[in-house]
């Protein structure tokens, strides 16, 4: 097939890792917003022009590698709740399902050099960040 890709042609490497004093899945929050503690984005040195111009008080769309997560999984009691129905995993956020890849919206509170403060991150210590990007406002302010 002309154009076509191999599947195991993609290749993510991580820019960076988290910090955060969570370690242990199943007692942290399973959303940021729902009292996960203050944590770090630690860059690695490779990265540090793309660090350079992330701004205090921005938000941001981190993107991780949820490298604890089981990627055999393709649908889940919704937040473990066994008395909901099943449902695809593509419908909801559970970190178990095929490519695990994390999404979080998280406030910046701090930037020291390839180190960034961030609010509102549930993701655990040690896991690959693979990107970040910023939340966009209206149109206008693009």
């Amino acid at each position: 097939m002309a154009g076509a890709q191999r599947e195991d042609a993609y290749l993510l490497r991580p820019v960076g890792r988290v910090v955060s004093p969570l370690t242990d899945a199943a007692s942290a929050p399973k959303q940021g917003d729902e009292g996960a503690p203050d944590a770090w984005l630690v860059f690695d040195a490779q990265v540090e022009r793309a660090v350079r111009d992330v701004p205090v008080g921005a938000e941001l769309l981190v993107l991780t590698w949820l490298d604890r997560a089981r990627r055999d999984v393709l649908a889940v009691h919704p937040r473990g709740d066994e008395t909901r129905r099943e449902t695809g995993v593509f419908s909801t956020r559970s970190p178990h399902r095929p490519n695990p890849i994390g999404l979080h919206r998280v406030r910046v509170l701090a930037v020291d050099g390839l180190r960034v403060r961030v609010a509102d991150l549930e993701a655990l210590d040690g896991t690959p960040v693979l990107d970040v990007k910023p939340v966009l406002g209206a149109a206008d302010e693009r």
